[in-house]
Order: C-alpha cells, then structure tokens, then sequence
C-alpha cells in the first residue's frame, strides 16, 4: 500500500572507502542518494494503490496483480546483496547509475504495457533495477562523506525518505484519478534523468579495496530461481491447489532454496554467510523480521482492495489513508530508538509487534461495517503505525548490534533481504488463503440469496470469481438483481479481508514472541552500539 522503509534500510552501507572529495562534492552526493532512492520509494508506495485500476483496465485476476508486486520484490529480495557486492568491486557510481538507468528503462516500459503479462516482466526487470540503486544509494553516501559528517547525512536521507514515502501514495492516488495508472511509472524517467546527470557528473567514483573474491552468483541463481518457483506454486494453487502443476514448482522451489542453503555452506566467498546466524539474537531478529513484514506485505496487498472497491474510496483518498501510519512512523520512531539505546530492544520489540497485531484486530473487527474513515479504517491503521514506529528503530539496533561492528553492513543488508523476500511470500500466501475464502464465502452468500440471482448473473460470477471484490456486475441485470450481486460480492470479500488481517494479527504475535524468547536484553559488548548501564 505504501512505501515503509525495511528495518536497516539506513544500514546497508558496506565498507567505505576514505572520502573522495571535500563538502561540496558531499552536497552532490547526498542529492544524487535522495533522488534515486526517491524512485524507489514512490514506486513502491503508489503500486499498491494503482492495483485496482490496473486491474480492471487490463482485465486481470488476482493472481495477475499478485504477480506485478511478486515479480519486483522476486528480483530485488534475492539480488539486494549482489547489487551491493558489484558496487564494492565494479565501482559503487557506475552500479548506481546502472541501477537508475534500468529502473527508468523498466518503468517506461511498464508504463506502456499493453497486457498484464508485460507488466509483469517490465516489473521483474524494475526489480533487478532496484536491486542496483537500492543498496548503492545508501553506497554512496558512506564512501562520500567524511565520518563526522556520514550520520547527519544518513539522518538528512532518512528525513527525505519519509517524506517521500507520506507524499507517494497520495501523488499516486492523484495521477491516477487524474489521468492514468500508467502515469505512476512515467514520473519515475525525469527523476531518473536527473539522478543521471548529478550522478555522472558531480559523484566521484568509489570501491571498497578489501572486496576480494569471485561474486557469488551460483548462490544468486539458485536463491531467485527457487524463490521463483515456490511463489509461482503458491499463486498458482488460487486456482488449482493440490495439482501436478502447483505441487511440482513448489517442490522445485524447496529443493532449489536447499540448494542455495548448501551452496551458501560450501562457497569460499557466499552471497550470505551462514556464520552470521550463530549469533542467537541475529537468527531471532531476522525471524522477527519475517514474520512482521509477512504480516505487512500480505495485509497491505489487499487493503487497497477494501478501500476502493468495496467501500468507494478514490485512488487518492485511499493513498491518504495511510498518512496516519507513516506520521506516526516519522514521530514515534527516534523515541523508540532511544529507548532501545537505553533500556535494551527486548521490551520494544515485544511491545511493538503486539501493539501491530492489535491495529491489524482493529481492521479485521472494523474495517468491514459502513461509516467514515475515522470509525472503520483510522482505528486500524493508526494503531499499526504505533505499533511499527516502535519495532523498526529498535528491530535495526539488534540487527547492527548482533554482530561484530565490522560485519554490520552486511548484516544489515541481510536482513532487509529477509523483510523484502517476507513481503514476497505473504502475497503469494495470503492470496492463496484469501482466494479460498472468497471462493467458499462466495458460495454460501449465492446460496442464502437464491430467490434474488438468477442462473444468469450466477454465470457471470462463476466466470469472475478470481477478480475477488474487483467481479463487474453487468449493468443489463435489472437495478435490484445488480444491487443483490454487489452486496453478495461485498460480503464475501470483506469475510477475506477479515481472515487476511486476522492472519496478519497472529503473524505479529508471533514476531512479539520471537523477541521474547530469542533476543538478548542488551547489545552484546564488541558490537559498537551502546549499552545500557
């Protein structure tokens, strides 16, 4: 739905080089950061939003519109930490700029997608983009700038990344009202050209010496290949779980993701070193991790579909409707990382994720009656945002502070691989389980309303069934059979909707026990991050 930063966005900084230039270049390079980091952070925060029009301009399903956010979050979760291992060794300007360059070549292209089948692979190469630029935007100012002035300027990228991430979904909703969801991928190319011309011109270039050793792209094959293969036969069972066609891929995909578990053991210079996660509260924060942005990714992909299709919202209103959870991401979040610096992550990553739970509760209990925003979605959706703003400063604290100061980046980086690959595997999953229960509450509503539907509007439902909320409803049935079928169709997706943010609840609880049981009070001594007392 909109753009939320992962846990260590602000750490995927590898080892910089000693900085290249003096203040003025520094200026140039911030900028260059936040402009191509912005592309990032728009796209993200207005396809959500976009997914319903796109949706019924190309005549997709459900399955389809999951895989236009599945096919960028495949490439980008599992090349993230090749993009930044090119940028150590290649140089870290020119695999940004590549970066930049693809993602505005894919965004063109996804902007003039004439069927949804093109969409998707324009969005599967926008990710391989993103995967460049994602990490080197970061790359860059921790090459640039000197060590007293790297932090300020990290917290100066991190302001403008929250701004950009509150305007998108409401800069999205607008262009789409105003005049296409296509324009949402367009506004990407002059932001691009721009990234370009600063980058190319006022960047200087930089590599990390110590990045030895050849790349790991056997690692990097098998992880997007089997990622691949497990979400295809997972959106893929919305339509015929249990077959040959959906078991099979997601075999392949088990077995592929082993493989890269093995290759990762063996690999004298791995995509990820499994050594990092002897470190207890390492493995219990990446854990953490997955399950609170599974619960984020699922839950988000399919609240668009409640705001525009069942309750009428514009593209615009509904982009606004998350504004109250990224202000209060933007407030809360610097008083829960100075809690965790003072008392300790434990209490806050607890409280966090149950306090996240609870907002999802809300939504499940009130988003499905009729009323105004302030008494069915804002309850909801501004408990969540408490409820994250006091996981994600505290969640990146444990994550630096697990290991060894001088594997932080990679850490870091690690982890914000496993909150995107956590948002992949929700889509899939959640579209699985909402699909089913759309399905069945479909069913029984046509049934209890048997007297008012015809055998011919049932037809027309049977043929639209995978569109879920997104069914049309011919306007040549007559006014009262029409209204019967959209209070059917309504019905049954708000029965989904209600099983889709329960399961998110229970995901959360989960990342609350997670921290609980699995991370350690205080950062251990030798991480580099203060301790309390």
């Amino acid at each position: 739905m909109t753009a939320i930063r992962t846990p260590c966005d602000e750490g995927v900084v590898r080892g910089a080089a000693p900085p290249a230039a003096g203040r003025a270049a520094e200026r140039w390079v911030l900028l260059a950061s936040i402009l191509g980091s912005s592309m990032a952070f728009v796209d993200a925060g207005v396809v959500n939003v976009a997914l319903p029009a796109l949706q019924r301009s190309l005549g997709a399903g459900v399955g389809d519109v999951q895989w236009v956010i599945a096919a960028y979050s495949l490439f980008l979760a599992a090349l993230l930490l090749l993009g930044g291992a090119l940028g150590d060794r290649l140089g870290r300007k020119r695999v940004f700029a590549a970066g930049v360059a693809l993602f505005a070549a894919a965004s063109a292209a996804c902007g003039l997608a004439p069927g949804i089948r093109w969409l998707i692979a324009a969005r599967a190469v926008q990710g391989v983009g993103a995967a460049l630029l994602v990490p080197g935007s970061l790359a860059l100012i921790g090459a640039g700038f000197a060590p007293e002035r790297r932090g300020p300027a990290i917290g100066r990228w991190s302001a403008w990344s929250a701004a950009t991430s509150g305007i998108a979904p409401v800069l999205g909703g607008w262009l789409i009202e105003a005049a296409s969801w296509r324009w949402i991928f367009w506004i990407n190319l002059p932001l691009a050209a721009l990234t370009l011309a600063i980058a190319l011109a006022r960047v200087p270039e930089s590599r990390d010496p110590a990045a030895r050793g050849a790349l790991d792209w056997p690692g990097a094959a098998l992880v997007t290949a089997g990622l691949g293969a497990l979400v295809y036969g997972l959106i893929a069972s919305d339509r015929a779980a249990g077959t040959a066609p959906t078991l099979v891929p997601i075999g392949v995909g088990v077995a592929l993701l082993a493989g890269f578990v093995a290759a990762e053991r063996a690999a004298s210079n791995p995509l990820v070193p499994l050594s990092l996660f002897r470190a207890r509260t390492f493995s219990g924060a990446n854990l953490l991790t997955l399950f609170l942005y599974a619960a984020m990714g699922g839950a988000l992909f399919f609240l668009p579909f409640m705001l525009i299709q069942v309750h009428g919202y514009g593209a615009a209103e509904a982009g606004g409707a998350m504004v109250p959870m990224i202000a209060l991401m933007f407030l809360v979040s610097p008083w829960a990382g100075g809690v965790a610096g003072r008392h300790g992550a434990r209490r806050p990553l607890v409280a966090g994720p149950l306090v996240a739970a609870a907002g999802y509760a809300l939504l499940a209990a009130l988003a499905g009656g009729r009323g105004s925003y302030w008494t069915t979605f804002f309850p909801g959706i501004a408990t969540l945002g408490l409820g994250m703003a006091i996981s994600v400063a505290p969640l990146t604290t444990t994550v630096m502070g697990a290991v060894p100061a001088a594997r932080a980046g990679l850490a870091s980086g690690v982890n914000n691989a496993v909150a995107r690959t956590a948002g992949l595997l929700a889509v899939a999953v959640f579209g699985l389980a909402g699909a089913d229960r759309f399905g069945a509450a479909l069913d029984r509503r046509l049934a209890a309303d048997a007297g008012r539907v015809s055998p011919a509007a049932r037809a027309v439902l049977a043929g639209q069934r995978d569109r879920l909320a997104g069914i049309e409803i011919p306007p040549s049935l007559p006014e009262g059979e029409r209204v019967a079928l959209r209070g059917v169709v309504d019905g049954a997706f708000g029965e989904t909707f209600r099983l889709v943010m329960l399961l998110a609840a229970g995901l959360a609880v989960g990342a609350g026990a997670t921290a609980a049981t699995m991370i350690a009070p205080r950062p251990p001594r030798g991480s580099g991050l203060p301790r309390a007392g």
